[in-house]
């Protein structure tokens, strides 16, 4: 059958009537609430305020949005990380600074839901690549930011243990873990004063 031309139609795509960016902060608030398992898509729905035919036209299905969610998450916590760690005096004031702030945002936090990154961890992490993938480079990125704090530390002069740098990075990393993980059951600040202080006390 030959080839038959007709009138041209121009398809314009649709605009989105949302921004993205508000509908993931949204997502995030959702997810870390109720945990991925027990967020369903009418609760996605009526929390992003926007259709059904929207979020799947934008994120394919409620995993997409999840991990969209915890990129988000986790770039946004990074570059607190980072500009933390740049805008302080020093190094051991730096990571002192970043303690007390995860402790100040988890105490004061009356839901008591932990931080979101680590939540997914615990959840989802041993079998679904695509979260543990994004939880993997949040930690390589916040180690790594550490580690060089600490080395710089380490060549003025201001940290005096000669321990192994990427070994003491690796363990602040994991206390903030661990103090992200308590916070969900514990809310006296002396429990946190106390590990803040000794963790502290490993840079003298």
């Amino acid at each position: 059958m030959p080839f038959k031309t007709g009138r041209a139609f121009l398809i314009m795509a649709r605009t989105k009537d949302f921004d993205e960016e508000e509908v993931l902060r949204k997502a995030i608030c959702i997810f870390w609430n109720k945990g991925y398992n027990g967020t369903s898509m009418q609760d996605l729905v009526d929390g992003l305020g926007i259709s059904r035919s929207s979020m799947y036209d934008t994120f394919t299905d409620k995993h997409t949005l999840y991990v969209k969610s915890l990129e988000r998450y986790q770039k946004a916590a990074d570059e607190q990380v980072c500009n933390l760690i740049k805008s302080a005096p020093g190094a051991k004031a730096a990571i002192k600074r970043l303690l007390e702030l995860t402790v100040n945002d988890l105490i004061g936090d009356d839901q008591q839901k932990g931080c979101f990154m680590v939540n997914a961890e615990i959840e989802l992490a041993s079998h679904d690549d695509c979260v543990k993938d994004v939880i993997c480079r949040s930690v390589q990125q916040m180690e790594e930011a550490f580690y060089m704090a600490i080395v710089k530390g380490q060549q003025s002069g201001e940290i005096q243990t000669r321990q192994d740098a990427r070994a003491l990075a690796r363990f602040i990393s994991n206390t903030i873990k661990g103090l992200q993980v308590s916070a969900k059951s514990i809310k006296e600040r002396a429990f946190f004063d106390d590990i803040i202080k000794t963790t502290l006390s490993v840079l003298d």
